[in-house]
């Protein structure tokens, strides 16, 4: 004989959560610089060296001109040296000008002025010690700098900040339920 039994099934209730992430994005953009560096201010005085050479007394042992003559032939000599030079270099300008004439004036100056004179070599007259007499005084420079300051203009830029809350759904997974079942009720031979 079976006796009738109740059964009983239930489940409970299920909460789901559905969750959405924040967002936060930062941005920081640089500043706005603009500089400026004025020059230094530099003030300089120079006093110009002097070198004094007084060689008479040489010149007076070794029995030579006087020394407004050595200057007058000095500065024809030197005069003269001036007008060759020129003239020279007027030709050798000239032969440039007319190189389609044929020849090579380049290759033919450059061997020209290549040509050194030999040198002599001759023992002379030499001074007295101390017969040439030399004074120098060095040049003085005085130099004053006033510095100046940099113009620095600085515009700050704001933080872009985004943001985007999170969230949180809350659902139900599964509702809750009770199943009864009357089990051996009746005889099942009936």
């Amino acid at each position: 004989m079976r006796i009738p039994q109740l059964r009983m099934e239930s489940s409970f209730m299920q909460i789901g959560l559905q969750t959405e992430q924040p967002v936060q994005r930062i941005e920081q953009p640089k500043a706005i610089i603009e500089m400026e560096q004025p020059k230094a201010i530099v003030e300089m005085e120079t006093t110009p060296a002097t070198l004094t050479i007084d060689q008479s007394q040489a010149l007076a042992e070794q029995n030579r001109k006087p020394i407004l003559e050595v200057v007058r032939d000095t500065a024809t000599l030197g005069k003269q040296s001036v007008l060759e030079g020129t003239g020279r270099r007027a030709q050798e300008g000239r032969e440039l000008m007319e190189i389609e004439k044929g020849g090579n004036p380049i290759i033919t100056q450059a061997v020209e002025h290549s040509k050194r004179p030999e040198k002599q070599l001759a023992i002379g007259w030499i001074p007295s010690h101390g017969s040439v007499k030399i004074h120098y005084e060095p040049a003085k420079v005085d130099i004053r700098v006033t510095p100046q300051k940099p113009i620095i203009e600085a515009i700050p830029q704001k933080p872009i900040h985004d943001y985007t809350p999170g969230n949180v759904s809350v659902y139900i997974r599964q509702w809750n339920s009770l199943k009864i079942e009357v089990v051996h009720l009746f005889d099942e031979s009936v």
